[in-house]
């Protein structure tokens, strides 16, 4: 079986179930919504002790059990041809070059990282129609300076 078969077979039978992803995230528990569901569509890897809660939850064999706890081949191909994922690449390409500035004014050379990140997605009531409201937290990686001499700063925190 192959961690596309996988993540087909943890989607065909949520759809039988008639589970949500938030009865699956109760059940499971452990960790953040955004990485259980990444995980169990196949973009991230489940810790062995929640691997085998939801292999005890979908009713997986062992070998499809240990595959959840595989880090898996990330990503896919860009730009996204789902109109919602692509929103999301429309937003970095016309608003990312100011989030840049700004972070880079704020904390120095550096970049937000996307490993040690959190992420937190909310329905916000409006009267014009609800909204989403997504909220992220990544650490500042700043840059290092290999090699640097004569007082340049290991790292690229902004200077003062």
């Amino acid at each position: 079986m192959t961690r596309t078969q996988l993540t087909e077979k943890i989607l065909d039978i949520k759809r039988e179930k008639e589970w949500s992803w938030q009865h699956i995230c109760e059940q499971i528990g452990g960790m953040s919504e955004v990485l259980i569901v990444g995980a169990l569509l196949g973009q991230m890897k489940l810790v062995k002790p929640l691997a085998k809660k939801a292999a005890t939850l979908f009713e997986l064999s062992i070998a499809e059990e240990r595959m959840l706890n595989e880090v898996p081949y990330r990503g896919t191909s860009m730009p996204p041809t789902d109109p919602l994922l692509y929103r999301f690449y429309e937003m970095l390409m016309i608003n990312g070059p100011a989030w840049k500035a700004l972070i880079e004014e704020e904390f120095g050379d550096g970049i937000m990282s996307a490993i040690d990140f959190d992420m937190q997605i909310d329905r916000e009531a409006n009267p014009k129609g609800d909204r989403v409201k997504l909220t992220m937290s990544g650490k500042f990686l700043p840059y290092k300076y290999y090699g640097n001499e004569q007082g340049i700063p290991e790292v690229g925190y902004k200077e003062e």
